[in-house]
This record gives structure tokens, sequence and C-alpha cells, in this order.
């Protein structure tokens, strides 16, 4: 046994890429080969010297976005063959067997190019998917995988205990002890390829990074463990234009070995489509309103308090125009440009109520509580954002998400009571310096805006609270938190002291109108006190339009 494991690293240290020969490509076991299949062609996939202490072996093959056949026959059949952009076969091998031959086919027509690994296993290691009655494959060591807007599903078929070359399987459900398959337990591992990288070459590094169970436990982060009585299906939220490789790694917990099924990627995007697919993600209409969203907060970030009014606009029409387009989304199947502007204008008109709301009643405490609930919901979205969000009482309970959701929205205000002036500064900082962070995000994509879209999703999805939510934090991510704490942190510095000598809040402007007019209409010595009233006024300049007026007074010239 020692001396094959020796054998099989020097051959994964080698990483031998032999040159494919035409219809022909030859596999050494733990070497990755790069496959290229024409729409046309079949391809054999050789495989010689296999050494008799490998019970079975699992053949992958991973493509970025063509599917590709895998055959056992020189014709696909259903049950003989798997079809998939990552898909593999498990080989038990017979007794004497040291060489195999498959089959790799184009599924669409296409050229397609691949890589491929085949990984050898002992008799003492788990069969991934020996025990499968749900998909086509006899033994599946496959990872199903489907995806939308909010959430990204893999499932996989149970395993099996290990067994000698010729011999028959153990049986799957017969019992229920511990020499049986339900000893066996399931890590959930993922790895997240590079930030705005979509290139095949950083898929195919990825894969072959972590196609076994040494790569995927050294590079890879395990998400949950699962045992054979649980569910085989997972959920995660989906994030659009970032790669992810899951892989599942089956364990035998008394003889202390493990498999790896294979390995599944995915952008939760389409590379196919025209319209929003994965080259294409950003719609104009996101560019534009977050490319303004991002001025303005950038605008409130440096010069909110001193320009208050428009603050409580954008305070405002961001509260408005989230809850409508949630409301929207909700009730109607309105396209998602329609939604969009349709929030934008009744964000203004939230905009604009608040504003008139504090020029009529002139109450800062209303105003500010309403700001100080926006940075409440930020804090609230950051706090559940970190891996406490993932804890099992809150995604297996919406209730106690949202109670702990509100609870931390509503202590933030609390302290605006105490410090208003400094609590809005605050605010208008760091809530202005994310707005320009999700402007960036219009363009470049960064992990924090999920900060807030998480909760948007979540509003919208009713099995959201089932997902996991951690998302990639990789050296953008690290730029734009830089970006958003010195934007936020120099934009309340300045504030508070150009501030310092000046009123906390601005007076309104309806009340200081009142307190001019009745000083006009007590003050006699004020020359507005002897003005007529406006409408005499614009009586008197209408009536000068129809009417002449005679003159009046001397006509001869004064003599000096």
């Amino acid at each position: 046994m020692f001396w094959w494991i020796c054998w099989l690293l020097i051959l994964r240290l080698k990483c031998v890429v032999q040159a494919q020969d035409e219809n022909r490509v030859f596999f050494l076991p733990g070497a990755f080969q790069n496959v290229s299949v024409s729409g046309n062609e079949t391809v054999q996939a050789v495989t010689t010297g296999i050494p008799s202490e490998v019970a079975f072996v699992t053949v992958q093959l991973h493509t970025q976005r063509h599917n590709v056949t895998l055959s056992y026959s020189t014709t696909p059949v259903f049950g003989l063959s798997s079809t998939a952009v990552d898909t593999g076969i498990l080989l038990p091998l017979l007794p004497g067997q040291t060489s195999f031959t498959l089959f790799l086919f184009s599924a669409d027509g296409s050229t397609v190019t691949s890589t491929g690994v085949i990984l050898p296993f002992s008799n003492t290691d788990p069969v991934p998917g020996g025990c499968n009655i749900e998909f086509n494959l006899n033994i599946d060591p496959n990872i199903y995988l489907r995806y939308n807007l909010f959430e990204t599903t893999i499932q996989f078929a149970p395993a099996n205990l290990g067994y000698e070359r010729g011999d028959s399987p153990p049986s799957c459900d017969t019992t229920t002890g511990t020499n049986t398959r339900w000893r066996l337990q399931y890590d959930i591992y993922r790895y997240f390829l590079p930030e705005n990288d979509l290139s095949e070459r950083s898929l195919f590094r990825g894969v072959q990074t972590v196609a076994d169970v040494d790569g995927m436990v050294e590079n890879g982060k395990l998400i949950m463990t699962l045992s054979s009585a649980e569910r085989s299906t997972l959920v995660f939220t989906s994030i659009p234009g970032q790669g992810v490789i899951y892989s599942v790694i089956v364990r035998d917990p008394i003889l202390n070995t493990s498999a790896s099924y294979v390995p599944v990627h995915t952008y939760a995007c389409s590379f196919a489509s025209k319209l929003d697919g994965c080259q294409t993600l950003g719609k104009i209409t996101t560019k534009v309103f977050f490319t303004i969203a991002g001025l303005a907060g950038l605008f409130v970030c440096f010069f909110g308090h001193r320009f208050f009014k428009s603050e409580l606009f954008c305070m405002g029409f961001s509260f408005s125009a989230f809850f409508f387009f949630v409301l929207i989304t909700r009730t109607t199947a309105l396209d998602y440009d329609i939604r969009l502007a349709v929030s934008a204008v009744i964000g203004v008109v939230g905009g604009v109520l608040l504003v008139m709301s504090w020029w009529r009643f002139g109450s800062v405490i209303a105003c500010v509580v309403v700001i100080g609930l926006m940075l409440g919901f930020l804090v609230a979205s950051t706090v559940l954002f970190t891996p406490l969000g993932d804890l099992d009482v809150f995604r297996r309970s919406d209730a106690v998400f949202w109670v702990t959701f509100c609870s931390i929205m509503i202590i933030v205000p609390l302290f605006f009571m105490r410090w208003p002036r400094e609590g809005n500064i605050t605010t208008c900082g760091v809530i202005g310096a994310y707005a320009v962070i999700l402007a960036v995000n219009a363009y470049i994509y960064t992990s924090l805006s999920y900060i807030t879209l998480n909760i948007l999703k979540r509003f919208l999805n009713n099995n959201f609270n089932a997902m996991f939510t951690d998302v990639p934090f990789q050296t953008i991510d690290y730029i734009m938190m830089t970006l958003w704490v010195v934007l936020a942190v120099a934009g309340i510095v300045l504030q508070l002291y150009r501030e310092r000598t000046r009123p906390f809040f601005p007076p309104s402007p309806y009340l200081m109108w009142l307190q001019e007019r009745e000083r006009r209409k007590t003050n006699v010595l004020d020359p507005s006190h002897h003005f007529p009233p406006l409408p005499n006024r614009l009586l008197a300049r209408a009536r000068q339009l129809t009417k002449r007026m005679e003159p009046a007074g001397e006509h001869t010239p004064l003599l000096l």
C-alpha cells in the first residue's frame, strides 16, 4: 500500500499532460489531461498500468460552458453515459484489470475544450454515488447543480462502502448499523474562483486545485457536514458572475478513509444569453440608477448635514424606492426595467414628502429618526452579512431572523435622541460612502453589495432562509472595504469640523416665515409693515394694465 501511495503522489506532483493523439488521449491516474473534442468526432480516453490495489476509479471531465458526454460505449446510451459541463463516471475494476477505455463526445456539436483527471481509490475508500436510486447511472459520483437569480441548489446520490475487486457491493438499505453505508458522513465544500475572472484558464486552474480530496480540504471552505440520515440537497445564495466550485467528500469515520464526488462549478449566469449573460451582467438601467445614486451618496457623505434638505430628499428617496421595489416585485410580474423606473419615481415622491414634512412641521427629531432607521438598516444588514447570519437559528426560522434584524435596526436611532447632530453626520458618512460602493459594484463586482442584496433577496424569496449566504472576500473586496472606511471617516470628520460652530440643525423655513410675518405685523418701524397685503398689490398691478393712470401734481416747470 505504501509504494502505491508514493507512486500516486509522484504522478500528482509531475502533473503530466500528454499531447492528444488525434481521436485518442491517454490518461495517467492522478494527472490532469487537457482534451479537445470536436462536434463530429469521438475521442477515446485510454488508461493503462493501473495497480492491483486500486478497486475503482472516477473519471472527471470539466468544461466551462459546453456540455460534454462521457460514455462507457461508442454510442451514448441512457444509463451508460453522463452529459454535463462537469461530468464523471465511476468504474469498478475487475480482478486483473489494468486498463480501460471510455469515450468522449461533444453534446451540442461544437468544439469543446476540457480538462480531465482519473482518480484511483482502494477497496477501503467509500464509493461516491454507490447507492444511487434517483439519477440515471447505476453508480453516480456526480453532483447535480441548478440555479436561478436567488438560489443555487446542489444534490448528490448517497455513497456506499468500499469493496474488493470482483466482489458484490454491500447492500445499501437492508440495515442501518455501523457496518453499513449509514455510518458514512458527507463534508460539503465550496471554493471561490478569482473575482471578475470568467476565463476558461482560471476555471481549469481552480478545478485542478480542488478535484481530489486533499486539494479541496486544503484550499476549499467546509460549509457543513451531513450524516447519511440527512437529505443530500443543499441550497446556497446565487452570486451572478462569481465562479464557484462545489464538492462533496464522503468519509468513513471507522476506517478513516474518504473519496471525492465530481466537483461542479457555476457562475449563476448563462454564457449563451445575449441579454444579461455572464459577459453583460449589468443592465444599462442598473448602471445609470446606481451611478446617480453613487454621485448623490458622495455629496451626502461630505455635505449632507450642511445641505439638510438635500440629505432628507436622498434618505426619503432610498427608503421609498427600496420599499416599493420589494412591494412591486412581490405583487406584480412587471419587467425589471419598469419596476426600477416605477420605484425611482415613487422614491422621488417619498423624498419630496420627507422634505415637505420637515419644511412644514420643523420636527428635527422625527426626521432624524427616519435617518437613524436607514443607518440601523445598514448596520443590521452588515451584522447578519457576517458568518453570524449563517447560524442554524437564523437559517431555520424567518421569525428569529426578522426579530433580530428589526431589533438591531431600531436600537440605532435611540442614540440619535441623545446626540442628534453627531448621529446625523455619522449616517451621512456611512450611508453616503456605501452608495459609492454600490455604484462601483455596477461596473466591477464586489461582495460588499451583498450586505443589502441578501436582505433584498430574503424579502423577495420565501425560501431564502434555507440558503447559505456567505460570499467570497478577495482582493477587490478588501480594497472596496478600505474605500468605504476612508470615505466614511473623511466625510464624518470633515462635517463635524465644519459644523462645530453652527447651529445643530437649520431652522424650518415655514416656521421662519411665520415668525417673520408676525414680526412685520407688530413692528411699525419696519418699512415692510406699511406694504399693502399681497392680494391688494396684485390687484393694483392688474388695474395698471387695464386703466390709464392720470398724472397728478404740477406740470409747470419750476423757475429757479
